[in-house]
């Protein structure tokens, strides 16, 4: 079964420490190949990075001790793994993609289904953590190395459900970093709490999520980006790729991929054509698409976005549990958690 989950408990240090420790062998031939870190290497010794961190620091303060751990586990240095963390609020494109949906089904059922679509170097070598604080209700996420969880897909034990699609807006300013306040819901107890820290916390960089949580009927897709957080509720089935789609943020500069634009349309025109008597095999059968030249499914060598899909999550909501299983693209077996 692909994707066993490594458990890691502690004080925040505790965690951040163990997550770096985890990422330790491969990190350094990681970045050395990444597109992305070559990009954002100018910014080391920019001032702004240490606007970025003085606002985790007064935001959130528990995060910031799970980043001074990773950075003791990880062993590189504090500034470049801060650089890295914050890839998204100083580059307006980096190899972060992914797809995800959310659907009311039939009887009350509710779905949550995502692709995880990364640097295809990472395809076979991120994991999935099963994470325990000592002083929050916990969690089990998808994991890239060096990388604070909750930017991917994950639930918590509290019953909240979250995956992240990357946004590739054109606007900077100084706030918390979109990896740390995307982290920052997984500590929540509870979808309003979450709704409102998106709402409410200066944000640097801007992210997609999807939202739901056991015991709760709504489901809600969140286009936040500094100085603006479009909400809506999932009325039926939505689909949501990597550019802004809300009424609310049609004039916000951003960058548009033909991947992204691709992937959009196929998404809502599979969504459309199913009827009411939808199963979790027909998610997993849309977010595996293979149909046309950019499809919803990635493994092209040549991708144009320098993208991949490293795994596929659906998550089962009901009045009082959440059940994940993650599903490898070459492979019809499944990782099932019951995680609340």
């Amino acid at each position: 079964m692909p994707f066993k989950p490594v458990r890691i408990t502690g004080t925040r240090r505790q965690v951040g420490f163990a997550l770096g420790k985890l990422a330790r062998p491969l990190m350094s031939v990681y970045l050395d190949q990444s597109t992305t870190w070559r990009a954002l290497r100018p910014w080391r010794g920019h001032a702004y990075l240490q606007e970025l961190a003085a606002h985790i620091q007064r935001n959130l303060p528990e995060l910031w001790q799970e980043f001074e751990g990773m950075v003791e586990g990880v062993q590189m240095p504090a500034e470049d793994l801060l650089l890295w963390n914050c890839r998204g609020d100083l580059l307006h494109q980096t190899t972060d993609g992914c797809t995800s949906v959310a659907i009311h089904g039939p009887d009350g059922a509710r779905w949550i289904g995502h692709n995880e679509d990364g640097d295809p170097y990472l395809y076979g070598r991120c994991h999935v953590v099963d994470v325990q604080p000592d002083d929050a209700p916990g969690y089990v996420s998808f994991y890239y190395p060096g990388s604070l969880p909750g930017h991917t897909f994950a639930a918590n034990r509290a019953g909240i459900v979250q995956t992240i699609n990357n946004l590739r807006t054109r606007t900077r300013r100084a706030g918390v970093p979109r990896m740390f306040l995307a982290r920052a819901v997984l500590d929540c107890t509870t979808l309003d709490q979450a709704i409102t820290r998106l709402h409410d916390t200066p944000r640097a960089g801007a992210f997609h999520h999807t939202l739901g949580a056991a015991g709760d009927d709504r489901l809600f897709s969140v286009e936040a980006m500094p100085g603006l957080c479009s909400i809506e509720p999932v009325q039926r089935r939505y689909g949501h790729a990597n550019h802004l789609v809300h009424a609310a943020t049609k004039d916000v500069a951003q960058i548009v991929t033909d991947s992204s634009r691709a992937r959009q349309s196929r998404i809502e025109s599979l969504l459309d054509s199913w009827h009411e008597d939808i199963t979790e095999s027909d998610i997993v059968a849309a977010l595996h698409d293979k149909e046309g030249n950019l499809p919803i499914l990635r493994g092209a060598a040549d991708d144009p976005d320098e993208e991949n899909t490293l795994a596929t999550a659906v998550f089962t909501l009901d009045d009082a549990h959440v059940a994940l299983k993650v599903y490898d693209r070459k492979a019809t077996a499944a990782q099932s958690l019951a995680i609340k």
